[in-house]
This record gives structure tokens, sequence and C-alpha cells, in this order.
């Protein structure tokens, strides 16, 4: 059964972020899915240092929204994201400006996805972000439980389709890899907005990825790869010799899926990475043909990979890892974070400065005026200079500590001169820079 509430009073739409942007030189983006407009986490805004205090010195909103690992979106001055409480999983649409709740819709869910197992006190409810098709004004959402839904956002919600995974398609639980114990947190990965298809890691026997129609839900095909899923934030788009791809860290390998007509879903590529815990949990970075793959545990290395249509190859292998943090590229360096931030040199992989004062917990923009916006720990909230304006050592421009009570697992979000800060616990906060 589906709940929906809408706010009925009419919202005007909030101008300050449009008027700040307009005095810089920076552009001012929407954030419509997963590592923001790019799917990079390099966003063309600056940081607002320059302008004064950094952060101000209060949110212009905040709310609670529910236990979620879900990152939010931003996208025609509203915020979408997600949250678990009541025995349901929750999406919200919130003025970003504002932080009016414009509507939201519920389903019943279980906190944890139904074959999950392990490290239940690391992390609850929905781990998935959503993502948001421009076009139709769709909203597309995953559930730890593995519902794939498309909401209506031009009316108030309303659910135009949805599928789920494990009833579907009897998803088997995730198996053991690596020399340590199972490991099963449900559905982690953001549908992927093509075209005319919503493409989702599915896991399952009869393919690794699946492409739905954004309009009907219809399935359109089915990846040749056939492993099962891994616990990443995003699949990225990447083109390999003139050839349309996919990628993705499966639970196995970076698997490269061609989408060109005639070859849907057929592999391109495979680079094989198994990481104990099941944790292939980094979305890979794209540049041209070039793949950035990171992981801890047994492997605690980052390796930059090529693509061609005839394979992959190893360019170098670097021992810095990160956990959940994505790594972020910038003006030739790499910036990742597992107890610590480093920044290393791209071409070579060799170690250009490291800091501590960061733990599992983070992720990271980059911004147009080269800075580094972490969203870390219990809510800490700081500000470095990128390397290009401090090569030879880490230099920390501000730091907010503790903003939060739970780990900072959702990715910070910087879109249309705000940012916005949410915790494991769903306390959601959006600054204006």
């Amino acid at each position: 059964m589906f709940r929906s509430f809408r706010n009925p009073t009419v919202c005007a739409v909030a101008t300050l972020a449009v008027a700040l942007c307009s005095t810089s030189t920076s552009r001012c983006d929407d954030w419509p899915h997963w590592r923001g407009p790019a799917r990079s986490g390099v966003v063309h805004e600056d940081s607002g240092f320059d302008r004064g205090a950094w952060p101000p010195g209060k949110p212009l909103w905040t709310d609670t929204l529910g236990l979620s690992g879900s990152a939010p979106i931003v996208a025609d001055g509203r915020l979408y994201t997600m949250g678990w409480k009541d025995n349901r999983e929750w999406v919200y649409c919130i003025e970003a400006g504002t932080g009016k709740r414009l509507w939201t819709q519920s389903y019943p869910c279980p906190l944890y996805g139904r074959k999950s197992e392990g490290d239940k006190g690391l992390y609850s409810g929905p781990s998935s972000s959503p993502s948001y098709d421009k076009r139709t004004g769709h909203l597309f959402t995953l559930s730890t439980d593995g519902d794939l839904n498309c909401w209506d956002t031009k009316r108030s919600g309303r659910r135009v389709w949805g599928i789920n995974f494990y009833q579907a398609y009897d998803v088997a639980q995730r198996p053991l890899v690596g020399r340590r114990r199972l490991r099963d947190y449900g559905y982690t990965t953001a549908p992927l907005v093509y075209g005319d298809w919503v493409i989702v890691e599915v896991g399952d026997d009869e393919g690794n990825l699946m492409a739905f129609s954004t309009r009907t839900g219809n399935r359109i095909w089915a990846s040749e790869s056939k492993q099962p899923a891994g616990h990443s934030g995003g699949l990225v788009p990447i083109t390999v010799d003139g050839i349309p791809c996919v990628a993705v860290l499966t639970i196995r390998n970076l698997l490269v899926a061609r989408l060109d007509k005639g070859h849907l879903g057929k592999t391109l590529a495979t680079f094989p990475w198994v990481t104990d815990f099941a944790n292939n949990i980094a979305t890979p970075i794209v540049d041209g043909q070039s793949v950035i793959i990171t992981s801890a545990y047994n492997q605690y290395s980052v390796a930059r990979l090529e693509v061609s249509r005839h394979g992959i190859r190893q360019t170098w292998k670097a021992p810095y890892a990160a956990d959940a943090c994505s790594p972020v590229l910038h003006q030739g360096r790499l910036y990742l974070i597992r107890q610590g931030l480093s920044c290393l040199d791209y071409q070579t992989g060799k170690l250009i400065w490291r800091a501590p004062g960061f733990g599992l917990t983070a992720s990271c923009v980059v911004t147009s005026d080269h800075r580094l916006v972490i969203w870390a720990n219990r809510g800490d909230l700081v500000l470095v200079e990128s390397s290009g304006k401090s090569p030879g050592a880490y230099k920390e421009l501000a730091r907010k500590p503790r903003l939060m009570k739970s780990d900072a697992w959702p990715h910070i979000v910087l879109a249309n001169g705000r940012l916005f800060c949410k915790d494991w616990n769903g306390v959601l906060m959006c600054f204006q820079l």
C-alpha cells in the first residue's frame, strides 16, 4: 500500500541562490543524480569561501527524514531524497531553498534487504540515491529491498510503475567472496537514466545489469554478465573506441558493458577485483577511456586502468584506498579518503601529500575555485585547498566539526549555491554559500 502526502500551500521558487551565482564567475548547476552533474564529484560552482565565513553560522534549514545512507539529489529547484521510518521507506520532495516539504510517498519496506547479512550496526534504510529524468520529470528510486519505482514529480509523486527484483527474479543472496565472512547489504546502486532506459545493477543470473523502459517499466535488455551485484553507489557511462558503454564494479570485477544497437548488454571488457566482505563500494571514476577503482581490506589499493575494445590494461596500482568515499579527479590529482586524505599524481599514482583527521565515513566535492569540500566522520564539514593551490602540503581552510550525531554516510551535495549535508539518522542540513 502506498501513502501520498502533499503540502497544499503553493510555494514560490527561491531566488537567493541564483542571485549569488550571478555575482560569481562560476556556474550554478543542478545535482540530478549520483555524484553530481558529471557523475564525478566535480562541480562548476565555487566554494563561497572568498565571500565570508565558511560555512555560514547556521543552516538555512534543517529536516529529519528517517534512517538512510541515501544521498539527496537536486533538480529544478527541488530536492529529492529517501529515508526509513515506521516500517516504510519514504521518498521526499522538498523545496531546496526553503526546506518546505512539497510531497512525500511511502511504501512498506524492511529496514534491511530480505537477504541481507552482516554489519547491521553500520547501516540501515535505503542506501541507493534517486535519479531524475529532466525530460519527463520522472524520479527513479531503488529501495534496500529491491523496489525500483518510477514517480511522476509533476503529479505530486504519483507512482507510474514499479518492480521488486527479489519477487520478479528471485535474486540470490550475494555469495561469499574473499577470505572472510559473507556480506550482503541489499541494493545500494543508484539507477542510471540513459535515454529512454533506466539501467540498474540487479545482480541476477539473468543479468548483472538490466535496462527498463523509463515510461513503462518493461525490461528492454539484460547484460551478458551474470555476476552478483557489488555494493557501489552508481554506474558510470564510458565511451570506448567510439562504443557507448557503462562501467560498474560488480562483486568480482570491473565490468564494462556495451550500450550500442545490436550489442546491448554485451561484455566489452572485465578486470578482476575481489575485496573481502564483498566491499567493492567506491564508484569507479571515468576519465576518457581510463577508469579508477579502489577498495580496502585485502586489496587496500587504488588502480588506474586503460580500457579498449581489446581488454583492460593496468597502468599503475598504489597502496592507498577508499571505502565508501568515491575518489575525485581534478587537474591531474586524485583525492581519496580512508583514515586520512590522500592526494596522488594521476599519471603515476605517487603520493603528493597525505593528511589525518578523516575516518572511513567520507565524501568529497571539488569546486570551481579549486577547493575540496569534505563531509566526514560524524558531521565534520571541512574545506581544503586542492593540490593546485597548495601543491606541497595539505592546507585546511575551515572546519565545522560534529554537526551530526551519527555517521555522515550520505554523499555531500553542492547545487545552486547551496550545500546539503545529511547523516545516517536522516538529519538533513542546507547551508547557503
